[in-house]
């Protein structure tokens, strides 16, 4: 029987952890190159799960649906630690190998939420959709985490991550993952053209000197104040090269079109 929503009740499918990453600038890149990009796309974000011990996961996700500049791939929320630490960083340095040798630098966005999603792994590419998964995109597509990419150095900074707040609560703040609380900034996440806003964290593996000037306000969101050691921040001001400091990071995609 069709489900009917609001109707009756239906089991919840299982928690998944929801990881999707895309390529910045990769509509620019000729057209007759777009497929080899993505291959590589999918072989550097696969070397890096398994150098983070999750081979097993990445041979037979429980979705996998690509984007053509990207992709989602659903994996068991038991790994959730290890996709914020040690994979940003292991992408980070798998990145760094590529572009010393590739024709055209890539940077990846990279987005990491968690919820309830179907998945049938032995069809990844026909299931998996559902609200947590469009909002892992819409993570991805926000504009705080475009703007610090496209302001990044793009000889340095090769990975940009979002973190869903619920990803920080219950794996970072909670201590599961290898990682302080503090090497993360709260954001307002937000896509143009949608209705989405959602408190989000952002992490760089590696940072360009241009955007270490972060200066802190007053916070706004009452689960941001909730937590002194966490104080909100408007996000990352960067010294331009005629010396001007530039606004916030949701001004910084103005200034840059929302650069991809």
């Amino acid at each position: 029987m069709e489900h009917v929503p609001f109707e009756r009740s239906v089991d919840l499918p299982p928690y998944r952890a929801i990881l999707a990453v895309d390529a910045k600038g990769f509509t620019a890149e000729p057209g007759s190159t777009h497929e080899a990009i993505s291959k590589s796309l999918l072989d550097l974000v696969g070397d890096a799960l398994n150098g983070a011990g999750l081979h097993a996961e990445w041979e037979r996700p429980a979705f996998l649906g690509p984007t053509g500049d990207g992709f989602a791939v659903g994996l068991s929320t038991r790994v959730l630690p290890y996709l914020v630490d040690p994979f940003p960083r292991l992408l980070q340095q798998r990145l760094a190998e590529h572009n010393r040798q590739a024709r055209a630098r890539l940077q990846l966005r990279v987005s990491l939420h968690v919820g309830p999603l179907p998945a049938d792994p032995e069809n990844p590419h026909w299931t998996g959709n559902g609200d947590s998964r469009n909002d892992t995109h819409r993570l991805l597509d926000s504009a705080p985490v475009k703007a610090v990419l496209a302001a990044a150095s793009p000889r340095v900074t090769f990975v940009a991550c979002i973190f869903s707040d619920r990803v920080f609560e219950d794996v970072i703040v909670a201590g599961y993952a290898g990682m302080q609380p503090d090497h993360c900034l709260p954001v307002t996440a937000t896509v143009d053209g949608k209705a989405f806003s959602r408190q989000a964290w952002l992490y760089l593996p590696e940072v360009s000197g241009n955007l270490l000037g972060v200066l802190p306000s007053t916070p706004t969101s009452p689960s941001v104040a909730a937590r002194p050691a966490q104080p909100k921040i408007s996000g990352p001001r960067v010294k331009r090269n005629d010396g001007q400091v530039a606004t916030t990071v949701e001004s910084m995609t103005q200034h840059r079109g929302g650069d991809r």
